[in-house]
């Protein structure tokens, strides 16, 4: 068996039906004997170009060990799905199961978040409690 780094991307109005298609896909690789080494889920993000008159996309990486024949069914899964914008498969030396440079990207997107999200809730105790004192 192979090893192989997979990333699709789904039309965004599909974002809500993308755990279920992982599902789906890691269904199909172990039941056939694969494995999946990594799955990150990367949100919705800016494309590059237009892809049907889309300027977003919801991004999705696996990581997976299987057989050719495993690669094969994927990707007839991913062509006849027409929620699967684009795929690519790229063939691994060996199993990557440390977060991509782009997840560690997307973790960082969601701390800075939520430390504005605290912080402006701060603020707004803080102001709250300073009206209180008057």
């Amino acid at each position: 068996m192979c090893h192989y780094e997979i990333a699709f991307i789904v039309h965004p109005d599909q974002s809500e039906q993308v755990p279920a298609m992982v599902e789906k896909y890691r269904g199909i690789i172990e039941a056939n004997g694969g494995k999946v080494h990594r799955h990150e889920d990367w949100g919705r993000r800016q494309l590059a170009y237009p892809i049907q008159k889309l300027a977003k996309a919801h991004y999705v990486l696996l990581n997976i060990e299987c057989s050719q024949e495993v690669l094969d069914e994927l990707e007839t899964a991913f062509k006849f799905n027409d929620a699967v914008l684009r795929h690519l498969t790229v063939k691994m030396k060996k199993a990557e199961t440390a977060p991509s440079p782009m997840m560690k990207e997307v973790q960082r997107e969601q701390e800075r978040k939520a430390a504005s999200a605290t912080a402006s809730s701060n603020d707004d105790s803080a102001d709250s409690d300073e009206g209180d004192d008057e």
